[in-house]
């Protein structure tokens, strides 16, 4: 049998995956609840996801959901676990131009630089590509930048 997953989400109780997906034979649109057992917020999300994506009984039906989807799932439902709100846990998938790496820890540092390699290999072009241009050369305008008094009173003792 061959399955199009559609859509995926998380059900907090009990934890579960929910995978809306259409049967190609038949051309309905269905609903799995896949429990997520022996997980808890210690639990390792990346391990958690591949045995869930390996797992005999919805193997076939997560065939079509990437390996980091799952995994962002599993987060969700950790982070749900650990006591934080729906809404803190997708800020932590969200990139932030303005925030400082340097004071998160190592666990959202880790997501963070996922995210950026992510967009980075989304926005990447390669020589295959039809719109790559070899060495393109752009000019930034400099800006002027103004004088500190401390900038003048140094050039006096050298």
């Amino acid at each position: 049998m061959s399955f199009e997953a559609k859509r995926c989400g998380v059900q907090f109780s009990p934890p579960s995956i929910v995978l809306i997906y259409e049967d190609k034979e038949t051309k309905r649109v269905r609903k799995r609840i896949i429990p997520v057992r022996n997980f808890s917020k210690y639990s390792d999300h990346s391990m958690a996801a591949e045995r869930l994506k390996n797992h005999p009984r919805h193997r076939d039906y997560l065939e079509g959901v990437s390996q980091s989807q799952l995994e962002k799932l599993h987060i969700i439902l950790r982070d749900h676990m650990q006591g934080l709100s729906l809404e803190e846990s997708l800020t932590s998938f969200r990139l932030d131009p303005d925030e400082d790496l340097n004071k998160l820890d190592d666990e959202k540092l880790a997501r963070k630089k996922g995210q950026m390699d992510e967009m980075f290999e989304r926005n990447r072009r390669r020589k295959d590509d039809p719109d790559f241009v070899y060495n393109v050369e752009k000019d930034f305008t400099k800006t002027t930048q103004e004088k500190c008094s401390w900038d003048e009173e140094s050039d006096d003792g050298f």
